[in-house]
Formats: structure tokens, sequence, C-alpha cells
């Protein structure tokens, strides 16, 4: 019986079916892929990159004609290891690492570490994390694909020589820990040079002349504006002199309609985002950093509630705009769909791969789904809803009016319009960099009519400079520009902000001093890399590598050799730049010196200029403007080694008060002591004040926004 039993044993242990091994790269994605797939797949994470080039040197063999020398990533031994041994118990093996070359280039490292031949249908790809689309990736499953490996591998390889070669020169010349780079100093560049046009702008004085005109009743008033002459010439307006003269004459006017003109127009929606439009809206619209954006754009992603978050393609699957029709019909009527699907074009230079960023689902709206999200992730999912609903509604008509009010000499314009048909912007409207006038509305006016001067109002104005970038609007001219990839955006810019090249002031980005001394050096020694035609150009190389037209190696060995003779030059060309720290009024306490402001990790701070002999630094004091609650002295801003901002009181370590929440100038109505604010983004939802005093339970919840509305 005993022998029979093991025989039994062995059978069943025998004809036990292998498991199936996908393996994606986030361990978000491992629940929900192994739900879709069921217990017949075992789902593991790479979470991230497992083999690279090494930190510590070149890692790119230039004599061997730039054959990159990859290593395990440190820390990535043991989940090597681990997956190695999955791998070999697995019936086959599946490489479901993001849909992108960067992916690509992943799956293309695991099959050589786990050995599996990339040619074999080895490699799946799903644009959303969704039953579906996992199922059909399965399918469909296909070969690694080279072209795209070798396009990762073209760029990984020349950020790398011009990164590594070019950074230590810096380091040389001017200081340790500064770096360059094949896009990031190309965008410094841009910074750089649109502070030095506003620098150099010099204002033109312009006037205008406004005038409110009534009936002859004294009713119904409504702004025009000084034009020109009677017959419709324009009369340039361009000092006090020429315009008091005018206004003169326009006083002792009559004034008359001549001539309306009526017309209907239609707006379009803008097309579903991409991850360029993404990340500008987001920083419009919510105050997002693209770093921040495209942080809760991944989550929202693994999650499955949105389509890959990578992209510049403009495509919409049909069965999601098909969606996206029913929905709009049901919550809103027939009228706000138009008659067929709309379709949007990308440019020329996108990659048609994904579809562009919209919910996986149109029926799941934000609201349905609150409670599941954390603030950025809520923030970010309604605004890619309500951009993608409304794409796919009906245009927003306009009844507009343009008026043209004559006197015996002058003519001057009015206009006005009004909303016929809201269509998709009863849903979304676009955020602007820059501030719109809003439409005025026109009192029913005819031709012949006669009308009535209340008021004159001339007004000097003088010509502005072009703007700072933003975040948006850097992203933006990365974007028109071609440098750089969806992928690139937002590390670029968090890359010169923490070399301490660029600063922020709320929204906008400068250079600093840093700044304009790497980019000159950068400008006069390496002309082609900070040239935004060549950058552009080097990335319509990459994209013809991508599709196979181009060897990799061949648009490295074409870049390298001018490079290295540009290399040599500079290094005996640039002499020591010294590079001077702002002085503070501080006197360090150690040796008297003043004290400097340096740039580190996480912000300036000072420090002493007298290092090394004097290694004195300290924390930039920033005074809040408030007592502090336990002993009245100031309270000062301070940031942790994280950069987080916190409170504390001048007097400690005497005074103990130290607090994340910021105190207010309010007293409690309750016991008299100081309120705290409790900010939103430690708490999941808006502002709150509470009493710091703990045995006080007085807490003032933020006002609806129908109760201000009220007010």
């Amino acid at each position: 019986m005993a022998e029979k039993r093991k025989t039994s044993t062995k059978k069943t242990k025998s004809s036990e079916k292998k498991k199936k091994l996908v393996i994606v790269e986030s361990p978000t994605k491992v629940d929900s892929v192994k739900k879709y797939l069921g217990s017949s797949y075992n789902i593991e994470a790479t979470m991230g990159h497992l083999r690279d080039l090494p930190k510590s040197q070149l890692g790119v063999d230039i004599d061997n004609d730039f054959e990159p020398r990859y290593i395990t990533i440190r820390g990535k031994g043991d989940l090597i290891a681990k997956l190695k041994k999955k791998a070999k118990s697995a019936e086959k093996v599946y490489l479901a690492t993001d849909p992108d070359r960067e992916g690509e280039a992943i799956s293309w490292h695991l099959a050589n570490i786990l050995d599996i031949d990339p040619k074999s249908p080895c490699r799946i790809t799903f644009n959303e994390v969704t039953k579906d689309a996992v199922k059909e990736a399965v399918k469909e499953a296909r070969g690694i694909d080279m072209d795209l490996v070798d396009a990762q591998q073209t760029r990984r390889v020349l950020d790398r020589i011009v990164g590594y070669q070019i950074s230590p020169l810096l380091w040389k010349k001017i200081k340790k820990g500064l770096s360059a780079g094949r896009v990031q100093s190309v965008v410094t560049r841009m910074i750089v040079d649109r502070e030095r046009e506003i620098d150099a702008f010099e204002p033109t004085e312009y006037w205008s002349i406004d005038a409110k005109l009534t009936n002859v009743s004294g009713k119904l008033p409504f702004i025009a504006r000084f034009y020109g002459s009677r017959d419709g010439k324009k009369i340039p307006l361009e000092n006090g002199e020429d315009t008091d003269k005018i206004v003169k004459e326009l006083k002792t006017s009559d004034y008359a309609v001549s001539k309306i003109i009526k017309k209907e127009t239609k707006r379009r929606p803008s097309p579903p985002f991409t991850t360029s439009t993404m990340q500008q809206e987001a920083s419009r619209k919510l105050n997002f950093t693209a770093r921040r954006t495209m942080m809760a754009a991944q989550q929202l992603y693994e999650m499955g509630f949105i389509t890959y978050m990578r992209t510049d393609s403009l495509r919409i699957a049909t069965v999601a705009q098909n969606e996206a029709r029913s929905y709009i019909s049901q919550k809103f009527g027939d009228k706000f769909i138009p008659s067929a699907p709309r379709q949007y074009k990308a440019k020329k230079s996108a990659q048609d791969a994904h579809e562009a960023i919209r919910p996986t689902y149109a029926a799941n709206s934000p609201e349905k789904y609150k409670d599941t999200f954390k603030p950025d992730q809520f923030k970010l999912y309604r605004l890619i809803w309500q951009r993608f609903m409304a794409s796919q509604m009906s245009d927003a008509i306009m009844d507009t009016v343009s008026a043209e009010i004559t006197t015996d000499k002058y003519m001057l314009k009015a206009s006005g319009s009004t909303v016929k048909f809201a269509g998709f912007t009863t849903l979304y409207v676009e955020g602007k960099d820059t501030e719109e006038e809003k439409a005025k509305k026109l009192p029913v006016l005819t031709e012949g009519q006669e009308l009535k001067l209340s008021e004159l109002k001339p007004e000097q104005h003088f010509t502005q400079p072009p703007p700072r970038y933003t975040e948006a609007s850097i992203v933006k001219a990365m974007e028109e520009e071609g440098i750089g990839r969806p992928s690139t955006y937002a590390p670029t810019i968090a890359t010169i902000t923490a070399r301490g090249y660029v600063a922020r002031e709320k929204k906008t980005l400068f250079p600093t001093e840093l700044g304009y001394i790497v980019t000159d050096l950068m400008k006069e020694n390496f002309k082609d890399i900070v040239n935004t035609k060549f950058t552009a150009n080097m990335e319509d190389k990459i994209e013809d590598v991508a599709d196979g037209s181009t060897n990799w190696k061949e648009v490295i060995r074409d870049f390298y050799d001018p490079f290295e003779k540009t290399l040599k030059e500079a290094e005996e060309k640039i002499g020591d730049i010294e590079l001077k720290d702002e002085e503070s009024d501080v006197v360090c306490e150690k040796c008297g010196r003043k004290m400097v402001y340096k740039q580190g990790k996480f912000g300036k701070f000072l420090a002493c200029p007298g290092f090394p002999e004097c290694r004195n630094t300290k924390a930039i004091t920033v005074e809040l403007g408030v007592p502090c609650p336990k002993c009245g002295g100031k309270v000062l801003i301070r940031k942790s080694k994280k950069g987080a901002t916190f409170y504390a009181c001048e007097h400690s370590p005497e005074c103990d008060f130290i607090s994340w929440d910021e105190p207010s100038d309010e007293k409690c109505p309750k016991c008299g002591s100081i309120l705290m604010k409790k900010h939103a983004f430690r708490k999941n939802g808006p502002l709150s004040f509470v009493c710091y005093n703990e045995d006080c339970d007085y807490v003032r919840k933020p006002e609806s926004k129908k109760k201000k509305s009220e007010k």
C-alpha cells in the first residue's frame, strides 16, 4: 500500500502543470495583472532597470566601436536570482515591461539575463492595465523589437559620452559637482537666452483711449476703443501729446453707429492629452511641477485608470470614442456629441505606438472613484477625464457682434460675444499661459443709432518683454523645438534646478549666476551641444534608428569624431573660471568673515568663505512674521534634509516649538491661543485651521464654494 501511495504521489507531482511567468516593471501592476490572467500565471516585477552603464566610469568602449558595457545595478542581485529561479521553473516567460523604448530595452536586458531568445514570442505590451488589454497582449506576444532597443541605446550612449566627457571639464575649470548634458544644456541655454532677452528689452510707449458710450437716454453703457480715422485707417497713439489732442476733439464730437457686423463663430475642443500638454495643463491649473504630474500619472496608469502616460500621439481607439459618445449622450444629451467621432492629427515626428492619454473607461467619472484616489491622483485624473471627454464633444457656438462707431473725424470699435451653445465648454476649457481679455457683451445696437459720450479714458502703456519661462512654457518650447522626448521633459527640468543652473520664483524659471557661466562656456566651446537645431536633428536620427532606417553605431560615430576634436580644443583653450559667491550680511560667529550664499541639494544655505579652514554653515533664516505660540519669539521657516518645510522658534533649543503646520496670525476665538494651518498636501482635503492648544478642540473647517459665492 505504501509503495502504491508513493507512486500515486509521484504521478500527481509530475502531472502538475507548470505556470507561465509574466514580468512587469512596477510592483503596483502585479496584483492587477494576476487578477486578469488568473492562477495559471505567476507575476513578478523588475522594479525598473536591472542593468545599466556603470556610474563610476564612462562604460562605453570608444575603441571597440562604442560598445556599451552593462553591469548589474547595485542592489538588484537578489531580485535577478529570484527571477532566474522563477523563469527556470516556468512553462513560458513573457516580458511585459512598459510599452516604450525604455521598456523594450529592459525586456532585452531581461532576455539576456534569463537566457531567453529575444526573437521568440516573449514580449507583450499593453497600453492600459485592463483585463481586455492584458489578455489581448498575451495572445499577440512577439519578439523583442531591436530597432527600439537600439534607439534607446543610441540615446543612452550619446548622453553618457556628452555627460561623462564634458562634466569633468566643468569640475576642473569651474567647480566640482557640475554637469553637462545633451538635453539639459540646451534647455538651460534657452532659459538663459530668454532672461538676456528680457534684460535687453527696451519698452516702447503707446497709448489707448477708451470711450464709455450710452444710448441717447444715458442707458445701456458699453466701452469702445479708439481705432483711427473715420475712413478706417489705423492711427497709432505713440505719446501723450498726440493722445491729448485727439481726446480734446473726441470730447466735443457726436457719435453714431456706422456699421454692425454679426457672425456666428465655432470653437473646437482641444485634443486629448499628450505627455507634453498634460504637463503644461497640470502646471497651469493644478500648479503641479512636471515631475509631480508624471508621478501621479504613473500611479494612475498602474492602477488601471488611464492609458500609458508617455506619448506624443493623438490617436484614440474606436472603442474608447464610442464609449465616450455614449456617456456624453446619456449625461448631456445628443446635441453635445458631433455627428461623427472626432479625429486629431499629431505632428509628423510623433510616435503612433500608443494612444493619447485617456481614461481606460469613459464611464469612470472622477467623483465615482474619489475615495480611491490620493489628492494628487484625483486632481490629475479629473483633468485627464474632463479633457478627453470634452475632446469628443460638440463645438461651442458663439454669437459675436462688432460695431464701428464714428465721429465726424474718427472711428472707434467695440465688440462683444454671447454663448449660443456651450458645447464642450460645459465640461472643460483649456488653460492659458497668459491672461486673455474676457469677452464682453454689447447692448443691442443698430446702424445709424446715435450715441452719447459718458466718459473718456486715455491710458499710457509700455510694450512688455517676453515672459520668463514657466515649467509649462518650457515643456511646450522643448516639444516645439524637438528637444528631448515625452519621457525626458520632467527629468530635464528637475536636473537643471537640482544642479543650481536654474531657480524658481513662484511659477517662473530664471537662470542663476552659475547657469550663466556654464551656458556661456558651453556656447563658446561646445556650440553644437547647446544648439537647438543640432539637438533636434539628433532626435530625428534617433527616430531613424527606431524605425530601422539607420544603424545606431553610425549615429554615434558621426557624432563622436567632431565632438572629440572639440573636446580637446576646449581643454586647451578654457582657463580656470572664478565663481564668485554672493555675500550676505551674516557674520560667521567662528571666524568673523561675512558668510556667502551656496546652492546645495535642498536649496540655498549660508557657508563661511574661509573653507576649508572654517567649515561653518547655516540655514538661511526666513521669518514667518508671526509670534511663537510658546514663547512669543519669531517663528522661522526651515527646511528638512529632504527639502520639506517646517516651522521652529528662533530661540530653539531653549524653546522647543517645532511644527509641520504653519502658525497663523489669527487667535483662537475659544481660548485665545494661536490657530495653526493644516495644509491640504498632508490632509485629504483643503486648508483648515485648528487651535495650537491641545486642551482646546476648536477647528475651523474651510468654507464651501457655495458659501463663498454667496458672500
